[in-house]
């Protein structure tokens, strides 16, 4: 059953579509399955260390990780195939919520994390303003750049079964890992905040180590 948080952004990502000139029905009793919901995965599916983070493209403290630690993580840790990374949309506001919907949009992986990269470059620019139909328009045109075309993007901003899954596997996740804030991260299963680059090394090599 989704929770009154669930429900709400739900019901608000259904103003994507409309913004982007759709109005779909609510879907009911969606499931992550059902809307195709997956894991965004980097670096190596078999590794012995497991790094989830748990992050809002719409949170300022992941887009500062994102250009500052997660290169040098990515660097010395995901492209060398010593960890499986995952990352976990959470969605804290409705704009998160379009920002993953445009940035999971063709369920391609390397398009993902590519626009996961331009959306937190350019957080403050296209969350400028605050107004819903200008956010919905430039994150469409992020999509643009990133190769979707229009009739991709507007399918995946009006299926509403596609929005209540995701809606529903981000409770999910956040309520089981006990998710509070952004970024936060699992290493092998526990639970960090957000850290110095240094210090995520540290017990990456610790964990790398046993």
């Amino acid at each position: 059953m989704m929770n009154r948080r669930s429900l709400f952004l739900a019901a608000t990502a259904m103003t994507f579509g409309m913004a982007m000139g759709g109005l779909p029905a609510l879907a009911q009793e969606a499931t992550e399955e059902a809307a195709g919901v997956f894991e965004m995965v980097l670096g190596n599916p078999e590794a012995k260390v497991e790094v989830i983070e748990y992050a809002s493209f719409t949170c300022p403290h992941c887009a500062a990780f994102a250009q500052d630690q997660f290169v040098s993580l990515k660097a010395n840790y995901i492209d060398t195939n010593l960890i499986k990374f995952v990352y976990r949309d959470v969605y804290f506001d409705r704009f998160g919520l379009w920002a993953a919907m445009i940035a999971r949009c063709g369920d391609n992986t390397e398009r993902f994390f590519g626009l996961a990269e331009m959306l937190y470059q350019t957080q403050r620019d296209w969350l400028a303003g605050g107004d819903p139909a200008t956010i919905a328009q430039n994150l469409k045109t992020m999509g643009k750049v990133a190769g979707l075309d229009d009739a991709t993007i507007d399918a995946c901003t009006t299926d509403a079964t596609y929005a209540q899954g995701l809606v529903d596997w981000y409770t999910e996740n956040a309520e089981r890992d006990g998710i509070t804030s952004t970024p936060s991260f699992l290493i092998n299963g526990e639970k960090y905040t957000n850290m110095a680059y240094e210090d995520f090394a540290a017990i990456l090599d610790a964990e790398l180590a046993k």
